[in-house]
């Protein structure tokens, strides 16, 4: 064989199989050696990771998962990437990824400082604020309405945590319950169980859109915060980290993000073709813009 015909054949050869030669750690080397990529994902969550009528799991989350899944493959260079999906309850999440129960996660959690201790986040992907909805006739419009009364929000969430603190600290007198998730929530509120259920707005919003009575209820003028969503990953793990970053930061350059957002908050969707009409915010279009994994609050502020 000529000398030039052999070197082409070397130099393919090793450029074929430089990814599988590269020091690999991590999630990537998890993925790698498995063939498998587990997400983690929620059942009621609408409209970022759900499960539809056909019991398949959806969402803009979920497509965002799939988003950094075909990163990962493409980085690793496999010619093909199981994906496993995996239930998870927002009490689960955190000890679901860090014993590497799943890899990663495209839901509702908030990245903050506190979390941002134990786990690591993408860029921010939504900014949503802490709400609470209510029956209208009740005509509550603060948080300092609900003295004395029952609210509900999902147990392990952000959302609970900071209603008992405004709780003690206004002196409220709430009887807070935690429900396992945001269906078991509003359902106490529609059954008189509850006054009030406090959550993220844009699961509120798409409570209230798919009840029974949508005109029954209305969602608080009032911000307990601000939330901004990221996906969920393992601490000290960069490599991993920056596949999901730069996947983010190409949809969100290239326009791709708009057409999802669009599908999700703008058009009918599962399970009951109803369409949310949740503008775009000012705070999420500032992220895409300028992707941030700021995990305090002020750096999202609604203005």
């Amino acid at each position: 064989m000529d000398l030039k015909l052999i070197l082409t054949a070397t130099a393919l050869c090793l450029a074929g199989h430089a990814v599988i030669a590269e020091e690999l750690t991590g999630t990537l080397e998890k993925i790698r050696n498995s063939g498998t990529i587990t997400i983690g994902h929620r059942e009621s969550s609408i409209p970022f990771s759900y499960y539809d009528k056909d019991e398949k799991v959806v969402g803009f989350g979920i497509d965002l998962c799939y988003v950094v899944a075909d990163a990962v493959k493409a980085r690793l260079g496999l010619a093909q990437l199981e994906v496993k999906l995996v239930p998870i309850t927002p009490s689960l999440r955190i000890p679901s990824i860090l014993t590497e129960k799943i890899d990663l996660a495209c839901e509702t959690m908030t990245n903050n400082l506190e979390r941002q201790k134990v786990v690591a986040f993408s860029s921010t992907y939504f900014v949503a604020a802490n709400r609470f909805v209510s029956k209208a006739a009740a005509a509550l419009r603060t948080v300092d309405d609900l003295k004395g009364r029952t609210v509900v929000s999902t147990i392990a969430s952000t959302n609970l945590k900071q209603i008992s603190e405004l709780n003690a600290q206004r002196h409220l007198g709430l009887t807070i319950v935690a429900a396992k998730d945001n269906f078991e929530a509003f359902r106490m509120l529609e059954t008189g169980r509850a006054t009030a259920v406090v959550m993220d707005d844009i699961l509120l919003y798409s409570l209230v859109a798919n009840s029974t009575a949508p005109a029954d209820y209305v969602v608080s003028d009032d911000a307990l915060s601000v939330e901004p969503y990221g996906i969920l990953l393992r601490r000290d793990d960069p490599a991993f980290k920056k596949v999901a970053d730069d996947a983010l930061a190409t949809i969100f350059r290239n326009g791709e993000i708009n057409k999802l957002y669009a599908k999700w908050f703008l058009n009918p969707i599962p399970p009951n073709g109803i369409s949310l009409n949740v503008p775009m915010s000012a705070a999420l279009k500032r992220v895409i813009e300028n992707p941030s994994d700021s995990g305090d609050p002020d750096a999202y502020a609604m203005r």
